[in-house]
């Protein structure tokens, strides 16, 4: 991987670990945004960090757009000896496929999509190679995500698969965005899946939706009463299907402030990860499971 850094005018400096997405570049991102915050660098006021890159705003009267660049570059030497290990969550998201609500909204908008004669589960399972829809909706659902990044809209997470390369589904945006996206569907574009945590537009494939509400600025909600948003980078999901009925149980409990997601704590080693991905998998949902 060869860092790039890129000038956005006087006040941000753009840093892209890789062109592509991968855990090490995520890895290494994290690092040194960390490694930023800690260094308390004067006249740094926002620290947002992406899939693969993260973005630095500063007050060019505190500290000029080359004195950052130089600083960045210091830090990015110390980060990349940084270990990869995470202490994080692992978080059980119960996900209704081929719901009603998203599947109204995929055919409204057929003439925006690739290929308007089926759905966007169809055209999901096809491009990918599988012989069905419900195979298609397992290897979505049965190994873990990871949480890379979270933004675009408040709390909404990006989240890119615990498995080999070779098995990473990819489906493409549609080809112009909806106007509407139903709250809390579970979407798909490019390597990463996503859950919408608002209703608005929106260019992912959908797949299903969650009873699970994800972002909550009154933090009313039960379980996001410290804060507002969900879900934050690093975090690890698993999602489980449920049917129409488990749907309207846990819609009705999370709004009647009694339900509590299912998490366990853990820790994710990237060196581990790599060396046995099924293994680390398996001892993640053991956790999940024993919580």
């Amino acid at each position: 991987m060869k860092t790039r850094y890129s000038h956005g005018g006087d006040e941000h400096i753009f840093v892209e670990m890789d062109e592509e997405m991968s855990l090490d570049a995520f890895f290494k991102g994290l690092a040194i945004s960390e490694a930023v915050r800690a260094a308390r660098i004067d006249g740094v006021t926002e620290i947002c960090p992406a899939n693969a890159s993260f973005q630095v705003r500063f007050d060019p009267d505190v500290i000029s757009p080359d004195a950052m660049l130089a600083r960045l570059k210091e830090l990015e030497s110390a980060a990349n000896t940084a270990e990869k290990r995470l202490d994080t969550r692992i978080i059980e998201v119960p996900v209704y496929y081929q719901d009603p609500w998203t599947h109204d909204t995929v055919m409204r908008f057929r003439e925006r999509h690739q290929d308007p004669s089926g759905t966007d589960l169809e055209y999901g399972a096809r491009i990918n190679g599988y012989d069905s829809v419900e195979a298609f909706i397992e290897a979505h659902h049965a190994q873990p995500w990871f949480v890379s990044m979270v933004g675009f809209v408040s709390g909404l997470p990006f989240l890119y698969q615990l498995v080999e390369r070779e098995r990473q589904i990819e489906v493409p945006k549609y080809l112009r965005p909806r106007t509407d996206t139903p709250k809390q569907t579970v979407g798909y574009g490019g390597c990463f899946s996503c859950i919408y945590s608002v209703r608005g537009a929106g260019g992912y494939q959908m797949f299903g939706i969650t009873p699970l509400t994800i972002f909550d600025p009154n933090q009313t909600t039960s379980y996001l009463r410290d804060f507002m948003v969900f879900f934050r980078p690093g975090d690890i999901v698993k999602f489980t299907p449920i049917d129409r009925a488990e749907y309207d149980r846990i819609l009705a409990a999370v709004e009647a402030g009694t339900y509590t997601p299912r998490i366990a704590e853990v820790t994710f080693d990237l060196e581990a990860f790599n060396a046995d991905m099924a293994g680390t998998n398996a001892k993640l949902m053991e956790a999940l499971n024993g919580a």
